[in-house]
């Protein structure tokens, strides 16, 4: 398996944190990402000891492309390259009605799931197709929300509907640069801290729905990453066998 250094967004808590802390297992230095420092810290002390050396924690805003730049270069000058890069970070928000949507909360939705992937990805594509040796990997968090959306969500699923065109786009521009490009989409992730939400369903009711464990993302991601160069999973689902989606509703 081949490990280098990796960018994690949206690292301090969740699937970032999880899969931060995946990936240090298997080797990789992991550059931890978000907009709280205290909370990335959390992450690397979760690290088992032999780990916790590999983890950096970097603030950086996604949404703010001047804060993205000097994440970048803060990667650069500090580890030489990039080999990874997990589009995770998002804001999202309740369900709300269409006609109800305040500008502000697209906005804020749009800005850290769509713009930030954007301006990360560019970061990375900008490193990993002058480094040498040249190419790397990106995985983009996606959402199942994108083929079937909940009622309520038109934020979350127009944002996700654009990180599942930047996919296809990143993985076809990046052909040339030898970067390859793909997407995880998750289902029903077991709360860790919480009981599991009521989800809103295709006839406007609130019910629970089935989960999976964590570690089954992780899993995912960290077999992902862990792909030699030249091959590449452009689009994986993973979700819980019962939860309503294929037919949803």
């Amino acid at each position: 398996m081949t490990v280098g250094t990796a960018v994690v967004t949206g690292a301090g808590s969740g699937v970032g944190r999880a899969c931060a802390l995946g990936l240090l297992a298997d080797g990789w230095t992991v550059v931890l990402t978000g907009r709280r420092r205290a909370p990335l810290e959390e992450t690397s002390r979760l690290a088992p000891g032999q780990d916790r050396g590999r983890a950096v924690a970097v603030s950086a805003d996604i949404t703010d492309p001047a804060s993205v730049d000097a994440l970048f270069t803060t990667v650069k000058e500090r580890f030489g390259r990039l080999d990874l890069l997990f589009n995770n970070a998002a804001d999202t928000m309740p369900y709300t009605p269409t006609e109800e949507v305040r500008i502000e909360d697209w906005n804020r939705v749009m800005a850290s799931i769509a713009t930030g992937t954007f301006l990360c990805s560019r970061a990375a594509f900008r490193m990993m197709k002058e480094q040498s040796p040249r190419g790397g990997r990106i995985i983009n968090n996606g959402a199942p929300s994108a083929q079937a959306p909940r009622p309520d969500s038109v934020a979350f699923t127009a944002a996700k509907h654009a990180v599942a065109g930047l996919t296809r786009s990143l993985s076809l521009d990046g052909r040339r640069h030898d970067i390859s490009c793909g997407q995880i989409d998750i289902g029903n992730v077991t709360p860790e801290d919480r009981p599991q939400p009521a989800v809103r369903q295709a006839d406007g009711s609130l019910r629970a729905e089935p989960t999976m464990d964590m570690r089954h993302v992780v899993d995912m991601v960290r077999a992902m990453a862990a792909l030699p160069a030249g091959v590449n999973v452009q689009s994986v689902l993973v979700m819980p066998s019962s939860m309503p989606y294929v037919g949803r509703g």
